[in-house]
This record gives C-alpha cells, structure tokens and sequence, in this order.
C-alpha cells in the first residue's frame, strides 16, 4: 500500500512529543498527507508502537527516543532524521510541559524549571539543530507548539504562560533571522484539547468538561487531528509565504 499524495509528499519531518495527544495525532495526519515521519518522545515502547502503525499505512516511518530538554538528544534526533532519510525538510516542535494549577506565590522552582527547561529549552534545542541540518539542505519549515497560553493569561499557571509567551518570541526571532534563507518558522496557538490530561481533569471534575466548554464560543474542546492539521498545513509549500506567525487554533477562544 503506497500513501497517498499530499501537501507533504517527498518531506521528511520530524515530530516531538510525539508519543500521545497533539503529536501522536501529527504522526497520523502528516503521514497521511504524504510525509516520511520521524517521531521524537521520550517513551520508546509508545514511539515504536506508533511507527508501526503509521507503517502499516503504507508510509514510512522512524523514530528516535529523546528528551527535548537535552541538547545533545535533541541534536541526535535531527541526525537520526538526515542520517536514515537524506535530510530534513520540516519540524514539528511539539513537546511540552504543564504545571500544577496553582496561585504564582506557592508554585516552587521545580514546576518553573520543570515548563522553562521542556517549553522553551526544548524549543531552543530543536531549533538550533533542525536550522543548521535545514541550512545544509536549502531550506525547510518549522512549527512550534505555542498555547492559548501564549497570546493571553489565565489565573494560576504564570510559569506555563511565561514558558509559551517565550515560544512565541523565539519563533518571532527565528523567522527573521532565516527569512533569507528559505527556512519559515511559525507557531500554533492551540486552545482546550483532547488529550490524556485533559480526560483525566475532566473525569475527577464531573463540572469541568461543562465549564470548560461554556468558556467557548464553539463549546467544545478540539482533537488533536485538528490541531495537527494546522501545523501539517504551516509545514506544507501551501503556507509559502507564512513567517514569524502564530496562528490560534483554539475554537474563538482568543477572539472574546
């Protein structure tokens, strides 16, 4: 079985925090749209598992295990992707970390390190490495994985939000610096999403899927396909002429 034609036919991307949610759901939409996939996590046995599974559609598929936070894996990763595909056409820098729920007074060092160290080192990691592998092979696009979180505040979560606010900024400042060189870098702002998190907030708060939807105008949280279909779609020549963006992909939210 071959897969079919798309937006990201003959790309080779690389995808992180691949292993559940927004980026096990990235695994499946870009190979379905024609990508060779290379899945970055931490999580070996979900990472093979995913492979397989995006290999059974006919695509093809790697993985590397990898913990964003470390630059070396993080450049090992790259390699990994340049070294069984050729090269590397396009990024997904989708891993992240949240923090407990908690007033900015009685969060300790270790939640802020914790969202710093994955959100925006992570970030910085990636970059550093898929820009100088893009550089050798003439260009390329990168997606980062900003939040709702990015573009306004909410109560209870500063470091989370100073750690997207952040990725927002690095994005900014990458597409300018490489605008030249043929390599576009955006972000996605993604709002309320299905994921393992948010189903187990959910089922130890009976009220809190209801509330969390009435604060939509969509009223409702997003899959992660939909979500992977906007970084698949910044990831494409279809996004030619989009730099330095952060599109939200949140259902309205940023828009009350």
């Amino acid at each position: 079985m071959s897969p079919p034609a798309g937006p990201l036919a003959g790309k080779v991307v690389l995808i992180t925090g691949a292993s559940s949610g927004i980026g096990a759901a990235a695994a499946a939409v870009f190979a379905r749209h024609g990508a060779t996939v290379v899945l970055a996590a931490r999580r070996a046995d979900r990472l093979r598992e995913l492979a397989r599974a995006v290999r059974r559609t006919g695509a093809e598929a790697s993985y590397s295990v990898a913990d964003v936070r470390c630059t070396e894996q993080a450049r090992r990763a790259v390699q990994d992707a340049v070294g069984r595909h050729g090269r590397l056409d396009a990024a997904f820098n989708n891993a992240g970390a949240g923090v407990p729920k908690r007033p900015l007074h009685l969060l300790d060092d270790a939640a802020y390190d914790l969202v710093m160290e994955t959100n925006v080192r992570g970030v910085w990691n990636c970059m550093r490495h898929e820009i100088t592998a893009m550089l050798a092979g003439g260009g390329g696009a990168i997606v980062n994985t900003s939040s709702v979180g990015g573009l306004v505040a909410s109560s209870a979560a500063a470091p989370y939000i100073a750690s997207k606010h952040a990725v927002i900024g690095l994005t900014k400042a990458a597409a300018v610096e490489y605008a030249a060189h043929h390599i576009r870098v955006n972000a996605i702002a993604p709002g309320l999403t299905r994921s393992e998190m948010v189903d187990e907030w959910f089922a130890t708060s009976p009220d809190a899927g209801e509330k969390a939807y009435r604060s939509l105008p969509q009223q409702r949280a997003a899959d992660p396909e939909e979500v992977a279909e906007t970084a698949a779609w910044l990831c494409s020549d279809r996004a030619s002429f989009v730099t330095g963006a952060t599109l939200a992909v949140d259902g309205g939210r940023t828009a009350w």
